[in-house]
């Protein structure tokens, strides 16, 4: 299948996890895939396994809260590709605790890399997409920053100010052709629930109505739905997959 066939795309986190559930997928439907990560390691593994599969890739290191960086990450797109038809702004940190608990550094770094992340990087693109006439971002919330979660002050805001922000670009970019969505993924079977105890665990999926943590082709898919043209009218959604968890 083609739905984004040569269709450039920057997924940040792109090296592991949802990330690169979702490098796969757009692989799989002939996009050319930029894997922009912070872990330089297992972003050179996720570059190799695509091309092991013989995906049009390439792996940029990047701090998405350093915008020197992010600036020189999409310069070297535009550059090496000519443009860049999606975003998908997936990088994201966790550093839990409780409210009393929290010491300031926990919540900036929180809120740098989280929020001030997706901004960096949808402010870079942006203007490559104006020219374009058309482009798609796409930017990862959380059932945290909708309804909270206990010990998350820092991602919840994060996740929280995501869909305010993608609100905001859908009005600002809709009337330039540029899509601008964000997809708020339920407990996810991620490193970042891998700590998490097992009692927990079954605590969650017992109020989750599908009975099952969401996995990380779930989120993928939703991210591949409103990448590609089926989504041609959708601008401004938070669309949640998260298995009815909080209906």
């Amino acid at each position: 299948m083609t739905r984004l066939k040569e269709r450039v795309a920057i997924i940040t986190g792109g090296a592991q996890g949802i990330g690169f559930s979702t490098a796969q997928r757009f692989a799989e439907e002939g996009a050319v895939v930029v894997i922009a990560d912070f872990d330089q390691d297992k972003g050179l593994q996720s570059e190799q396994a695509l091309r092991n599969e013989h995906a049009r890739c390439k792996f940029i290191p990047v701090d998405v809260a350093d915008r020197t960086n992010v600036d020189a990450l999409v310069a070297t797109v535009k550059q090496e590709f000519g443009r860049i038809d999606i975003l998908v702004n997936n990088a994201g940190i966790t550093k839990d605790a409780m409210l009393r608990k929290m010491t300031p550094d926990q919540f900036e770094h929180v809120i740098q890399v989280n929020l001030s992340g997706v901004f960096n990087c949808t402010q870079a693109v942006a203007p490559i997409m104006i020219e374009q006439e058309k482009g798609k971002i796409i930017s990862t919330s959380s059932v945290s920053g909708v309804y909270g979660n206990v010990g998350q002050t820092n991602y919840a805001a994060a996740k929280a100010g995501i869909i305010g922000m993608t609100k905001t670009w859908a009005k600002e970019l809709g009337r330039k052709g540029i899509n601008v969505n964000a997809v708020v993924p339920g407990f996810t079977e991620t490193r970042m629930v891998e700590t998490v105890p097992q009692n927990v665990i079954d605590q969650i999926k017992s109020q989750i109505p599908m009975q099952r943590l969401g996995r990380p082709e779930d989120i993928a898919n939703a991210y591949l739905f409103l990448a590609s043209e089926e989504s041609e009218y959708i601008n401004g959604h938070a669309l949640h997959v998260d298995g009815g968890i909080m209906m």
